[in-house]
């Protein structure tokens, strides 16, 4: 330990000399307003450097001497001159607007982030102007029309975003980041979509760099990233009010408040804060699909009821409540019974869908002369939702908070260091829930299984009474024998209503105990259930996660040419569920009473370590013809071995216009803290992580076989292994093109192809329990999910497009279209016999490990809009418009067996319109996400989200404007 932070100390410390430097500040000559991304060079030359957004601008003089020119430009403004004689004084350069460029300024230039235009990676962006004219209800959700960004709705509440497959409602494999924060829930290893996240009116701009970026970002950026960016309050000072209303009971405010002052300087302001108040309340969609689960045994007409999606409880997990087809031996002992379920609790009787959100952050920032910043921020948020993972559960009260400390210098430097804690609140398991409630009302599904089977075959007498409801002669002594086992096998399957009138009055009969939802009855065993943690023998999950990290990186330009980094981070995680969630129960420790209840127990504490460093660097040739990178880094986490993740890229630029880009790079993922260290019964299963291996599980399709034979046979078994669980590893190779045409027209179009080993899945086996007299005879089974590994390879594919038509100044019409698809069982080529030949399949089947893709193969997204538009003359450019239309084609989404089913192709259309009145600094806007109610899944398991109209007004007052 001691070792790695001295190595991370020489790496951001580096070597530092004096170096002189030209500062200086650019302005509009008429306004006096800053000009941000003015680019200012040495005459003659490339070297040069572009403002920030106080128009301040920084720039080495390197191995020139005094005086030197300095050229200056920017879209819509003259080009200047300036000779530099001394550098004792900060420039404060004016710049003329240019009135025969303005009018046939190139509008896309100004719509491109720098990260846009010159990485080498696909990054796609939200700015600041978008977020105020996107039709979606929030940002967060206008994400999702972005090319190549798979949006997920779970909940009102909770959204995903996703980027190159491998979609989930748990997104492990993307990485989101709030100025350069990670935002994920210390527990889960992931971030709650925005629900914990930044205010939209703090957000200046979100970049998603798609694919893989480890070398970049670290271990969590596999498939992407989501990087988002707030206001600096010394550029954005004053006061910002949002209020918005709309169906489902919505109702959201949000304040921003931010002020600079002078506080030791008295040429500038040195000292500045901000102040992040949001408040959201909403009724959430209920999640209603009542149709059979996926991979149900029996469909909906099954008399003795099935196994539906959204009903929990009804799960068969005794495995004893089929009593035979027709042609079953087992059908003569109960006749007509056949495969029947508990009755369960429907969701919307199970969770809170009165979803809120508030969300606090205040943040003190302070510049020294030498542009050197300190600031604290504190992040805070809270609420109730509905999550979906393994099972459905309801977020109530849930807690997160930040506190952030930095120092930095732009493009020089940064050390930020920051701790997380979680804290689960009230939250539940709606599907554990359900058990227990039925536990306590029915007693144990297999003796309720039985019971069930006992009524129908004595007290209830079924052959008699359908015989008589049917119209059969009941006096011959041989009836029954031949009628339900030879001759009228089909009248059964005829009367199924009648069937199904039978098991309604049965389920009267042996469920006297159940009470209905809203009963007194119910809501005091709820409360109970729902009161308990788990380890208490309720549904309650205990989650006091918590995550600490410092990180750092140093810049220095070498040559004036080569752009050096480098950096290092350390992260340490203090899982604490009390044995509720990961594995920390003590078995030694238990103490229990007379009928085994848990009286006490102690908790072993986890913790978790890892560090990491990079080192990568730039240079341009030819000019700024040719840009290439590398960048390599090296990580370490406490359970598994050195890993190191380099990348490449050459971008060329063949003129201003148009750009090629390609870049090679590899990723990888550590196993969450749940893949390590998880131990959870969902009721189906208890999901198991994976440090140490797990041995000697038994095979479900052996078990069967082996349930199946007349006489018991424990050879009939086949056992397997599980090794421990280890990092997954992504390969990913890109080509690119960005360019303008016409001055009006942008076209990015990209395509990757990617190679995975050592996926991170999930393995099904059974533990089972002989008895000791008898060693064929199992006494008791438990069912286990352990985290694995998938032993072959596994490639993916892309393509991308995306074009922006700018009609003029105001109007604009756009559309993308992404292709994403997957080989499970890539074939024999040069790069698979190279570099996977141990990871080739064999026999040509698919590795079942693999993660479900739960990615439609084909979408796409059209839009048009308007922004400062005059609706008539003489009128001001206060008028604004969008409409956005977006195609997703059907695909099969795999979460639990449970949440499992296709998504069917579905297609939405948003649309919002908007009013600005410049005197009293306020935006009144009116739109609705999914404007024809087009109820869909985006998520199997979750609710069917329909339209959301809203009417929103906000103001803002920069007082620095």
């Amino acid at each position: 330990m001691k070792n790695t932070i001295i190595l991370l100390a020489l790496l951001l410390v580096g070597h530092y000399s004096v170096a002189q430097e030209i500062k200086g500040r650019v302005i509009d000559a008429n306004s006096g307003e800053a000009i941000i991304m003015a680019n200012v060079i040495f005459k003659g030359t490339s070297t040069g450097t572009s403002t920030d957004f106080d128009g301040n601008f920084t720039l080495p003089l390197g191995k020139n001497s005094l005086p030197i020119t300095l050229e200056l430009s920017f879209i819509g403004y003259q080009k200047k001159e300036v000779v530099v004689k001394s550098l004792k004084d900060p420039l404060v350069i004016e710049l003329s607007e240019d009135s025969q460029m303005l009018a046939s300024v190139d509008i896309i230039e100004q719509r491109l982030s720098a990260k846009q235009r010159e990485s080498a990676l696909t990054v796609e962006a939200l700015d600041n102007l978008a977020i105020k004219e996107t039709p979606a209800a929030n940002f967060y959700e206008a994400l999702g029309n972005l090319k190549g960004v798979d949006l997920t709705s779970a909940s009102i509440g909770f959204k995903i975003i996703n980027t190159r497959g491998f979609n989930s409602t748990s997104p492990v494999r993307s990485l989101q980041l709030i100025d350069g924060v990670d935002n994920q829930a210390p527990g889960l290893n992931f971030s709650l979509g925005n629900f914990l996240g930044a205010n939209e009116l703090d957000i200046l701009n979100v970049d998603i760099i798609a694919g893989a970026s480890t070398a970049f970002y670290g271990p969590g950026a596999f498939n992407g990233v989501i990087s988002m960016t707030t206001k600096d309050p010394f550029r954005f000072q004053g006061l910002s009010f949002s209020q918005k209303v709309g169906e489902r009971a919505l109702s959201e405010t949000s304040v921003r408040y931010a002020e600079a002052f002078k506080l030791f300087n008295k040429e500038r302001e040195d000292f500045a804060f901000k102040i992040n108040l949001f408040y959201l309340r909403a009724d959430d969609w209920e999640a209603d699909n009542y149709d059979p689960i996926d991979d149900s045994d029996v469909g909906a007409d099954n008399p003795g009821r099935y196994d539906a999606v959204n009903i929990y409880g009804d799960e068969s997990l005794a495995s004893n409540n089929e009593r035979g087809s027709f042609s079953d031996v087992k059908f003569n002992d109960v006749p007509g019974l056949g495969t029947f379920y508990r009755p369960g609790f429907k969701e919307p009787d199970l969770v809170n869908y009165d979803t809120r959100n508030f969300k606090g952050n205040i943040g003190l920032f302070y510049r020294t002369e030498k542009d050197v910043q300190f600031s604290y921020t504190l992040n805070y948020g809270t609420g109730t939702t509905v999550y979906q993972g393994e099972n459905r559960f309801s977020l109530n009260g849930i807690r997160f908070m930040q506190n952030i400390v930095e120092v930095k210098k732009k493009d020089k430097f940064f050390i930020r260091a920051y701790a997380t804690n979680e804290d689960a609140g009230e939250s539940y398991d709606a599907v554990l829930t359900a058990f227990k409630m039925n536990d306590i009302m029915l007693g144990d599904e297999g003796t309720w299984n039985q019971n069930y089977a006992a009524a129908w075959k004595r007290p209830f007498r079924f052959n008699q009474a359908f015989q008589t409801a049917a119209g059969f002669n009941v006096g011959a002594a041989t009836f029954d024998s031949a009628f339900f086992n030879n001759e009228y096998q089909d009248i059964l399957r005829e009367y199924n209503e009648l069937l199904a009138g039978f098991h309604d009055s049965l389920l009267n009969i042996v469920s006297t105990g159940r009470y209905a939802a809203g009963t007194a009855q119910y809501d005091s065993i709820f409360n109970d259930v729902t009161g308990k943690t788990f380890t208490e023998g309720g549904s309650r999950f205990y989650d006091k996660s918590a995550l600490y990290h410092i990180m750092g990186e140093y810049q220095l330009t070498v040559a004036d040419r080569v752009k050096m980094r480098m950096g290092g981070n350390f992260r340490m995680y203090t899982p604490n569920s009390r044995g509720n969630i990961f594995d920390e129960i003590i078995p030694s420790s238990i103490v229990t009473d007379s009928v085994g209840n848990i009286i006490s127990q102690e908790y072993r504490t986890i913790t978790n370590q890892e560090f990491g460093v990079y080192y990568g660097a730039e240079t341009n040739f030819f000019g700024e013809v040719l840009k290439a990178s590398a960048t390599v880094r090296m990580d370490k986490n406490q359970n598994f071995d050195y890993l190191f993740s380099p990348a490449f890229s050459l971008v060329y630029n063949i003129n201003p216009k148009h750009t090629l880009r390609t870049s090679l790079g590899r990723a990888i993922r550590n196993p969450t803290l749940q893949d390590q260290y998880l131990r959870y019964d969902v009721g189906r299963a208890v999901l198991l992580g994976n440090i140490d291996g797990y041995n000697n599980l038994v095979s479900l399709e052996s078990f069967d076989f082996y349930r199946s034979q007349p006489q018991l046979d424990r050879d009939n078994l086949t056992f397997f292994d599980v090794a421990p669980i280890e990092p997954e590893r992504v390969t990913t190779a890109e080509i690119g093109y960005r360019g303008s045409w016409f001055k009006r027209v942008f076209v990015d179009v990209n395509y990757f192809h990617s190679w995975y080993t050592s996926f991170i899945g999930f393995q099904f086996g059974l533990d089972l329990s002989f008895d000791q007299n008898v060693p064929d005879f199992v006494r008791s089974v438990r069912a286990y999910r352990v985290a694995a590994n998938a032993q072959t390879l596994v490639t993916t594919q892309g393509l991308n497009i995306g074009i922006n038509y700018y009609i003029d100044d105001h109007l604009s019409l756009g559309g993308n279209y992404s292709y994403n698809s997957i080989n499970l069982n890539p074939g024999r080529n040069f790069i698979t016999e190279t570099f996977y030949a141990d990871q080739l399949s064999e026999d040509g089947e698919e590795d079942p490990i693999i993660p479900a893709f739960n990615t439609p193969e084909n979408k796409f997204n059209l839009s048009f809009s308007g922004r400062n538009y005059r609706l008539k003359k003489g009128s001001k450019n206060n008028f604004g418009f969008a409409v956005t239309y977006k195609w997703i084609e059907g695909f099969r989404f795999e979460g639990s067996p449970q949440f499992t089913g296709f998504i069917n192709s579905y297609d939405l259309l948003d649309a919002q319109m908007s009013y600005t009145v410049d005197t009293w600094h306020s935006t009144f806007k009116l739109g609705a996400s999914n404007l024809l109610n087009n109820k869909v899944f985006q998520v199997y398991g979750g609710p069917r989200v329909g339209r959301l109209a809203y009417f929103s007004i906000v103001y803002e007052f920069d007082h620095k404007r």
